[in-house]
C-alpha cells in the first residue's frame, strides 16, 4: 500500500477543525497508509526581524528534514508553485506511484513560510491559490484534495 505522509507545522485546536480532519484521515485509510506529522512552530517576537524568521525557518527546517521518510517524492505547498486542477493533482500522484516510488511526502510550512533549503530539495511545489488562507484551513483543504486525488484515482463517485 502507498504511504502518504503530510507534515504540518502547528496543532489544530478549534473542534470543527480536529473534526474535518479526522474525517478525511478515516477516509484516506481506504485508499493508503496515511499519517499527520504535526511539528512545533518555532515561537518569534511579534514584530520579527528578517534574521529572527531566517533563525527560526532554519530551525523548523531541521525538525521537517527529520520527518520526511527517506526516498519519499516531497510535495510542498508554497505560493510560488504551480497550481493545478484537482484532476492534475490525482494525475501527478498516480504518476508518483507509477515511478517506483512507494511514499510521498507533503508539507505545509508555518505561518512564515518555509526555509529555501527545503523548497530546494522538494521534489514539486505546488500552490493552492494566490489567496491566503489560515493554516488550519490550509490543512484540511490539503486533506480533502488528497482524498479526491485518491477517489479520482480509485474512479469514485466523491469527485464529480
Amino acid at each position: 500500500m502507498f504511504d502518504i505522509t503530510l507534515i504540518v507545522m502547528g496543532k489544530l485546536k478549534e473542534k470543527f477543525y480536529l473534526s474535518a480532519a479526522e474525517e478525511y484521515q478515516k477516509r484516506l485509510k481506504g485508499y493508503c497508509s496515511f499519517k499527520i506529522v504535526e511539528l512545533p512552530e518555532h515561537r518569534l517576537p511579534e514584530d520579527p526581524s528578517p534574521t529572527e524568521i531566517q533563525t527560526g525557518l532554519d530551525k523548523e527546517a531541521e525538525l521537517i528534514f527529520a520527518k520526511i521518510p527517506k526516498n519519499s517524492w516531497l510535495c510542498i505547498f508554497t505560493p510560488e508553485g504551480k497550481i493545478l486542477s484537482s484532476e492534475e493533482f490525482a494525475g501527478k500522484l498516480a504518476d508518483v506511484k507509477n515511478s517506483g516510488k512507494s511514499s510521498a511526502c507533503f508539507l505545509i510550512g508555518s505561518s512564515f513560510g518555509m526555509a529555501q533549503r527545503i523548497k530546494d530539495k522538494a521534489d514539486f511545489k505546488l500552490s493552492m491559490s494566490p489567496m491566503t488562507f489560515p493554516h488550519h484551513l490550509a490543512r484540511i483543504m490539503v486533506l480533502e484534495q488528497i482524498y479526491r486525488a485518491e477517489a479520482i484515482q480509485a474512479g469514485s463517485k466523491y469527485h464529480k
